[in-house]
């Protein structure tokens, strides 16, 4: 039950369904499992899930790596001690860095494994991350900046 509960909670976060935990709960009810929100909590922790604002102002979770706790926070404190700035060039995401920490951020950004990122060159104070489309390219610089 459990591990077909949390397969579910994926494919919705996946669908940028769901944004709270009241959310959770009644989607999962809609696909049959009957669960308090005590309970997707726990859900949340184990999948490593973290609630992020989305460009549209609204909230949303996203997969960070299950298993990666340490690590994830290594590379987000990286990715926030190089950031300098972030813009986006249609599908182009562009990152700014302090002099000399692009290559360090590009491997940050690299570990933290966004799906929407196809590719990225490291220069030494920019990067450029080719992204799949301009709205994959704007909802990854809106996750970017939550985590900053």
């Amino acid at each position: 039950m459990k591990s077909s509960r949390q397969k579910r909670i994926l494919e919705l976060i996946e669908k940028d369904m769901a944004g709270t935990q009241e959310e959770l709960v009644k989607m999962l009810a809609e696909s049959g499992f009957e669960v308090t929100q005590a309970t997707i909590s726990r859900d949340i922790k184990e999948l490593g899930l973290t609630k992020i604002r989305t460009p549209e102002g609204n909230h949303k979770y996203i997969i960070m790596g299950k298993d990666r706790g340490d690590l994830n926070d290594k590379y987000i404190r990286v990715l926030k001690d190089g950031f300098v700035s972030i813009d986006v060039a249609q599908n182009i995401l562009v990152i700014k860095t302090v002099p000399g920490m692009a290559m360090a951020v590009a491997a940050a950004v690299d570990a933290l494994e966004f799906k929407e990122i196809v590719g990225s060159i490291a220069g030494d104070d920019t990067i450029m991350a080719a992204v799949r489309t301009s709205h994959e390219a704007r909802t990854l610089m809106g996750k970017i900046r939550s985590l900053i």
